[in-house]
């Protein structure tokens, strides 16, 4: 068993959401852009309202290709899926991810 699978059954049963302000745990949900298969990817979020940012350094990170190749993106907050919108920024190797969540 990976780290991943186990932070992913943990968020989602809703342990270590982000609260209306703070930092916690999220699954960002999306569908592999070429194989299609669902994809699920325990990150660390600073939650600021319906804003969630989460950053890496990796420049190639799949994970980030498969979000922005998504048009129907999702993450798991607090135990349940909900749609988001995005917008990634990358500067150099580090790359910001900006999650809003659907009103």
């Amino acid at each position: 068993m990976t780290i991943n699978s186990i932070v992913n059954g943990l968020v989602q049963r809703g342990i270590g959401s982000p609260w209306l302000v703070g930092s916690g745990l999220i699954v960002v949900e999306t569908r592999g852009r070429k194989s299609g298969t669902p994809r699920r990817v325990p990150v660390l979020a600073q939650r600021f309202g319906n804003t969630l940012f989460v950053s890496t350094v990796r420049a190639t990170s799949q994970w980030v290709r498969n979000l922005e190749a998504d048009a129907t993106p999702s993450i798991v907050l607090a135990g349940k899926s909900v749609p988001v919108s995005t917008a990634v920024t990358r500067i150099g190797d580090w790359t910001l991810i900006k999650l809003e969540l659907a009103t």
